[in-house]
């Protein structure tokens, strides 16, 4: 299969499986679409890393490959519906009675955002959280863009020492909305606020559910 030699893995595959899907984990039955799997590499991409394990399913049954066109529609997702496009190292395991699974392991990105084009041919930067591919907020994507050109070198303005003081205080993580309530400023200027500590590793988004984020201290 793609030239890629199997390697005995039952056990390996079955501790894998029993880990069900996570942060690191997904279980692909059957690759279709490329463009929906380009979601999962976005995903991956920007959270750090993690593998799709193809040919298992939900319910984490054994079903193995059926055809080695699922690895050509990874690598199309990969390359063609990535930007930038991303390498995916695959790896082949038998499990018995000539059953295989592929183990397709994502980097972690070495410049994010990586973005995934939907089928409305439109780019978004994807971020995982526990085993869910989650579209990633606007301003972590700007946090992520200004990581790349932020100097090293930096000092806190008294709006955003004030920021730090108002999370460190607060029981719960904040929206910007409340922040920017707080501090007495604009929600364009707590934004531009967020973005900035953000991208310095100071503070970070939590996911709350139902496509929202808030603000929180980063974790050392």
């Amino acid at each position: 299969m793609k030239d890629i030699r199997p390697l005995k893995g039952k056990h390996y595959i079955e501790e894998l499986v029993a880990q069900g899907e996570h942060q690191e984990q997904d279980f692909k039955f059957q690759i279709s679409d490329a463009r929906k799997i380009a979601r999962s590499i976005s995903a991956f991409a920007n959270r750090g890393g993690g593998r799709l394990l193809i040919g298992v399913k939900d319910n984490g049954a054994l079903a193995g490959v059926r055809n080695e066109e699922d690895i050509y529609v990874v690598e199309q997702a990969a390359q063609r519906y990535c930007n930038p496009p991303q390498e995916i190292e695959f790896t082949a395991f038998n499990v018995g009675a000539g059953t295989l699974i592929i183990r397709a392991s994502i980097s972690g990105a070495d410049r994010r955002p990586v973005f995934a084009q939907d089928s409305d041919r439109k780019w978004k930067a994807y971020f995982r959280v526990a085993d869910e591919n989650i579209v990633a907020h606007p301003l972590m994507v700007r946090a992520w863009q200004m990581r790349e050109s932020a100097d090293t070198i930096f000092s806190l303005s008294s709006v955003e020492s004030s920021l730090l003081q108002l999370l460190d205080d607060s029981v719960e993580p904040l929206s910007t909305r409340e922040i920017a309530v707080s501090l007495h400023v604009t929600t364009a200027t707590a934004e531009s606020i967020i973005v900035r500590l953000a991208s310095l590793g100071i503070v970070d988004f939590e996911y709350i559910g139902h496509g929202t984020f808030k603000i929180i201290r980063a974790h050392d």
